[in-house]
């Protein structure tokens, strides 16, 4: 993989992690067009450095939620932070059960499976349409909600399904804040890619090679800054009601992709 390309995916990743469209579709749909002739060893790296970055670009942009949340959690009381870090590791329960069990099923989806995306897309653009016209409350995430968002998150593991859109969508049909909702959302996550990060370093199939440094660096800082960028806007998006613009780029999208695979 160049430079070029290595830079266009860590940007693809970065925005699409944060952004309702699916970073694992566009990722899928950027290697289909950029031709990518990376063996999997090299593009599994590759692909956990980038969400590495874009893990480290929540961790920035929530380091004072994440600090008070950690506070909180060492004073040992079942206070408003214990119960949100419980209510976290709950909603990691079902990803966490199809990434255990059916990885390998799972797996095999991947792989320029251009028709699977386009479809999932519209499924995204569905969810955003009716997260869009919810009414906004100040209803905090409840037990049941974050097992039902963790569920929601689960599915969003098939690729064109949008991980921020399915869980941020799920919630605010619950009926839960909005703002509170994409906080959730991206706090969830976090966990998990890290929690994937160490078990692909710990399986031992990861590759590295010195001459695919700067490529792996530069698609690393691609992914962080513009992985920076996109949480702070969704953040401001999900507030002002905006959903509907993606769920209309993702029926765009998921028609392309469509008619591509029928063509190809």
């Amino acid at each position: 993989m160049d430079i070029f390309d290595s830079i266009i995916l860590g940007i693809i990743q970065g925005l699409t992690e944060f952004l309702p469209v699916s970073s694992s579709g566009h990722l899928e749909l950027g290697k289909a067009i950029l031709g990518d002739q990376s063996v999997p060893e090299e593009s599994l790296l590759f692909t956990v450095v980038l969400h590495f970055a874009t893990a480290l670009s929540t961790i920035v942009i929530f380091r004072k939620d994440i600090l008070s949340i950690l506070k909180g959690v060492i004073k040992m009381e079942w206070n408003e932070d214990m119960q949100f870090i419980s209510k976290i590791a709950l909603s990691m329960l079902p990803a966490v059960f199809v990434g255990l069990f059916f990885e390998k099923e799972l797996e095999s989806l991947f792989g320029s499976n251009i028709l699977l995306v386009g479809s999932m897309l519209i499924v995204t653009a569905i969810l955003l349409f009716l997260a869009d016209k919810a009414k906004d409350t100040d209803k905090k995430v409840t037990f049941k909600n974050a097992f039902i968002i963790g569920i929601s998150q689960a599915i969003a593991m098939l690729p064109g399904i949008s991980r921020s859109g399915a869980t941020i969508s799920t919630s605010v049909l619950l009926g839960n804040d909005k703002t509170k909702a994409a906080r959730f959302s991206f706090l969830m996550v976090t966990p998990l890619i890290f929690g994937k990060i160490a078990k692909d370093i710990l399986s031992g199939d990861l590759t590295y090679e010195a001459q695919n440094f700067t490529s792996l660096s530069l698609g690393f800082v691609a992914a962080f800054v513009s992985g920076l960028f996109a949480c702070t806007w969704m953040i401001s998006l999900v507030k002002k009601s905006k959903l509907s613009y993606f769920a209309y780029y993702c029926v765009i999208v998921g028609v392309i992709a469509i008619i591509y695979s029928l063509l190809n």
